[in-house]
């Protein structure tokens, strides 16, 4: 994600260690007695009720039936699920659905709403070990007046932004990104309009009422907060990518041919994508600029919905100088991010100073100013470092943000500022390496900072732990590795003679 608007910096809570890190996500799945009920919450860092325990979420058969005369959407949502514990209730995160219905294993179950959560109670305890099949009928409204939400309405439908923890406010779920699953998504639309979603088409079924139904399956796990699901106006662009990978675009019908240009760009940038960081990991790759431009629509430029990136189309419509590097950002977040995704929310760095990383090369190697007229990467490098020491007091270590400060720059460009140290101590080969190693070792899973420290020591043949522990998690910013000179809380000035506008609420790129 690439965040337009500026979030509320708070101080962090203290320092969050190494050790702390591996415990959580140790302790992400508990045991328990006999028909146990499920607690709330997996406790996560930064959203401790999201979540739940007790199982395993395996697939999800999502269908949504868009109804154009009450813009509301009719929904069905099976989801299968491996208890790690017998159990004798267990619970979903679900926000502002109202639920007709609620079946485990075809029996009618009960069902309560509350704070966040479905409990769903069977007729008989679900056992450990065994598969039970849920299944949640309900009706939806993408203009409820949710206190936060997955839904993005659009002119004559809907598109969805589930990240961070609204998904569950569109579909029943276990919400949290350390239980991926398999998703297939039927979409049903009015003739007319299409039905969208993550995933490759594999379906489509006239219903003969005016009205058609797609299938969308995704290939490979996904993380809640990465679905994709839309309906609009919109016209299918498809081209074909690196090694014929497919890439299918969904435009807004009327805008088509303004966005093109952006559009025509993707196939470029994969390359470069792959060169840095191997082949792309999913069945297929495209962009979906949502048929909305309204300021409070969604509070940033894209998102990284799986195989599907979400856009404000009017973004789409300037020169490539001015969007190439936000788009490169989105693409690599297929690697770091959806391919690889965080284990808790506090390894949010993960995904985002890699995307901003990897943005910002892209951007000077096209030779691309910024924002504050730099044209180089160890210049932007170091004016953040000047910055470092302030955003620490501001919005915490890089690894250890909360709910207040989660998409603050801190985890964007501070990110982006520990891998460039990373680099500078290991050198640039060791560092590429490191990367693709840690990508091909958790890839269609989770992965932890522990896991990426782990990863940058076996790689480079150095104990890194403290080193990166020091950057990650340090109220004070470390020496930067080859640059003796540089000063924290020195302020550069911009390459084109006046201070830069100050980095704020993440994703300045």
């Amino acid at each position: 994600m690439v965040a337009l608007i500026p979030l509320r910096r708070t101080r962090a809570r203290g320092r969050a260690g190494l050790a702390l890190v591996l415990a959580l996500s140790a302790a992400l799945l508990t045991t328990g007695g006999p028909a146990a009920t499920a607690a709330d919450g997996l406790g996560d860092p930064v959203f401790p009720s999201l979540g739940n325990r007790g199982y395993d979420a395996l697939a999800y058969h999502l269908s949504f039936a868009y109804r154009p005369d009450t813009r509301t959407v009719d929904a069905t949502a099976v989801i299968t699920a491996r208890p790690s514990r017998d159990l004798a209730s267990l619970d979903l995160d679900a926000l502002g659905l109202d639920v007709h219905d609620v079946r485990v294993d075809g029996r009618p179950a009960a069902f309560r709403t509350h704070d966040e959560k479905l409990t769903v109670t069977p007729v008989r305890a679900v056992h450990r070990g065994a598969t039970a099949r849920v299944r949640v009928t309900y009706t939806a409204d993408p203009h409820a007046g949710l206190p936060h939400t997955g839904w993005v309405p659009t002119a004559n439908g809907f598109a969805v932004a589930g990240q961070p923890a609204s998904a569950h406010t569109v579909f029943p779920s276990n919400d949290h990104p350390s239980d991926k699953a398999r998703f297939t998504i039927d979409v049903t639309a009015p003739d007319g309009l299409l039905g969208v979603a993550s995933g490759e088409l594999t379906r489509t079924t006239p219903l003969g009422d005016g009205r058609t139904t797609r299938r969308y399956v995704s290939r490979e796990p996904m993380a809640t907060e990465l679905v994709q699901v839309s309906v609009g106006d919109y016209t299918v662009r498809e081209r074909t990518g690196p090694h014929g990978l497919p890439l299918r675009d969904v435009v807004p019908t009327a805008r088509a041919a303004d966005l093109e240009p952006a559009l025509a760009l993707t196939a470029d940038q994969f390359a470069w994508a792959e060169r840095h960081l191997g082949p792309f990991p999913f069945e297929a790759y495209g962009i979906l600029p949502a048929d909305t431009d309204a300021p409070d629509a969604f509070g940033f430029t894209g998102l990284e919905t799986q195989t599907l990136t979400l856009y404000k189309p009017n973004f789409l419509r300037q020169p490539e100088a001015a969007i190439g590097s936000h788009m490169m950002h989105e693409l690599v977040h297929s690697w770091f991010g959806d391919s690889v995704s965080p284990a808790t929310w506090a390894d949010l760095w993960l995904n985002e100073g890699h995307a901003d990383y990897y943005g910002l090369l892209y951007r000077y190697e096209r030779g691309w100013p910024d924002a504050w007229g730099y044209t180089t990467l160890v210049d932007r490098m170091r004016y953040l470092y000047g910055l470092g020491d302030q955003w620490r007091r501001d919005a915490g270590p890089v690894a250890s943000p909360t709910a207040a400060d989660l998409f603050d720059s801190q985890r964007y460009t501070g990110g982006a500022l520990v891998l460039f140290a990373l680099r500078e101590r290991v050198g640039e080969e060791t560092f590429d390496a490191i990367e693709r190693t840690f990508l091909a070792r958790h890839r269609y899973g989770n992965a932890t900072t522990a896991d990426y420290i782990r990863t940058a020591s076996e790689v480079s043949g150095q104990d890194l732990g403290d080193f990166l522990t020091d950057w990650l998690y340090g109220h004070r910013t470390p020496p930067m590795p080859g640059h003796p000179d540089w000063r924290v809380g020195a302020q550069p000035v911009a390459a084109h003679g006046a201070a830069g506008p100050v980095e704020h609420g993440s994703g300045t790129l």
